[in-house]
């Protein structure tokens, strides 16, 4: 088993982040190209705790190395199942994904959690871990967590800039949309 981490302050407030997190595969992100469909499968909120609990289907184009494929079977695509936690008492957003493809082979399993440092700045938290399953074949398993633990890392620095893009556009469209109610307030008051 092999683990990546990754930590990232980003500029904006958890309110920002956590909102803004469910437009992270839009458009706007040129970075999550790869991402082709992302299917809301439930989504629910507890009475008792207030935490949204969301279930995801994310489908992606296949970027696993050709080596890889050959040894896998070539696939076009690839799916990721998501489950995410929002806790508005707790301010913090968690989301656990696993593999779908090729789950009998790698075991990939994510965690990130975000959470508030302050007013004004969201801590980004990334923990996976990924497992090969191919039998005794160490050299073959190595390579696999190996290549998958690089993918990630590079995935991370597209990831980041990505969703700070996303970031940016959502404040200036919410604060687009504020502009509109608040002119739309003094018309009224005038009309009055």
């Amino acid at each position: 088993m092999k683990v990546f981490s990754n930590t990232h302050t980003f500029n904006y407030s958890w309110e920002e982040v956590s909102t803004a997190n469910w437009l992270k595969y839009c458009p706007w992100n040129d970075k999550s190209t790869h991402v082709i469909a992302v299917d809301t499968l439930a989504r629910e909120v507890d009475p008792a705790t207030g935490i949204l609990r969301t279930e995801r289907l994310i489908t992606c184009k296949q970027s696993a190395p050709e080596w890889l494929k050959s040894m896998m079977g070539c696939m076009e695509t690839s799916q990721v199942f998501e489950t995410s936690y929002v806790d508005p008492a707790n301010k913090t957003v968690t989301m656990v994904s696993q593999n779908i493809t090729w789950s009998n082979l790698v075991n990939v399993q994510e965690t990130v959690v975000y959470k508030p440092l302050d007013a004004h700045r969201t801590q980004f938290e990334q923990d996976a871990r990924i497992t090969a399953l191919c039998g005794g074949w160490q050299r073959i398993k190595n390579s696999i967590e190996d290549t998958l633990v690089t993918r990630f890392r590079e995935n991370a620095v597209k990831g980041k800039e990505g969703f700070e893009c996303v970031l940016a556009m959502s404040r200036r469209a919410f604060a687009e949309e504020r502009e509109k109610e608040r002119q739309s307030g003094e018309v009224l008051k005038m009309m009055a």
